[in-house]
């Protein structure tokens, strides 16, 4: 039976490429997405039928609870998870409201919490060594304007990380992978990178002079969940072409 891997927003973007980078590497993932369903069919398609997407709203603290349990009687424990989930919900400070800031915390910290809480004793009880892999953002270290939520969560995803990986030692290594400007549907929309203009803008912020491409992040995923990475937990890796050099 193949080793398990748990991806949460794993059926898009740069989940899409850990879920696919995974499975190249034997796992069979169980891809979680909140309500794409046909981005989840696609991922399918495309990945094959070791991808298994199933449908989540990880800021759900129940549906979590209800969701792992037929997870692991389904499928068994994972060995690896990537805590990929994320929203933006972006205002001005003083136009945010509370429900703002709740559905942002909620997926992009809570999230965590909930599904690393239902996952954790059932990977520990395996007797097995595994890695989690928490997905942060340049933002929880460098600050910007009209996120306060975001980049409080991904703040928050840090220490959590720090302290996950206290708690699950010695036989659980957490880490925090931090993807800088990376080629995305999503990004291209948000920073208009089909601009050729506003392309060259962002980029003459990066010194490798280029955005990044989600097998360049999925190749950091690689890093974390395998044997090479046995001695690193509670750490931080920042693969963001040298744009900040924290």
């Amino acid at each position: 039976m193949s080793a398990i891997a748990v991806v949460s927003g794993g059926t898009r973007g740069i989940g899409l490429a850990f879920s696919r980078r995974l499975v190249k590497l034997g796992y069979e993932v169980v891809a979680l997405y909140r309500s794409d369903a046909r981005a989840a069919a696609a991922a399918t398609d495309e990945v094959g039928a070791m991808l298994h997407p199933v449908r989540l709203d990880v800021g759900d603290p129940a549906a979590v609870a209800t969701a792992t349990a037929a997870l692991l009687a389904t499928y068994g424990a994972p060995t690896v998870l990537v805590n990929n989930a994320g929203v933006n919900v972006d205002r001005p400070f003083l136009e945010m409201t509370s429900e703002d800031w709740h559905r942002v915390l909620d997926t992009n910290l809570s999230g965590v919490f909930h599904l690393t809480r239902a996952l954790a004793p059932a990977m520990l009880d395996t007797g097995r060594d595994g890695a989690i892999v928490n997905i942060g953002a340049t933002t929880g270290i460098r600050p910007r304007r009209n996120g306060v939520n975001y980049c409080a969560s991904k703040a928050g995803l840090l220490q959590l990380t720090k302290c996950l990986a206290l708690e699950l030692a010695p036989r659980i290594r957490v880490n925090c992978l931090i993807p800088g400007m990376t080629e995305t549907e999503e990004l291209v929309t948000r920073f208009r990178l089909d601009d050729p203009v506003a392309r060259a803008a962002v980029t003459a912020e990066i010194p490798r002079d280029r955005i990044g491409t989600v097998e360049e992040i999925a190749d950091a995923l690689e890093f974390l969940v395998g044997p090479g990475s046995g001695y690193l937990t509670g750490q931080k890796l920042i693969v963001d072409g040298g744009q900040f050099m924290w």
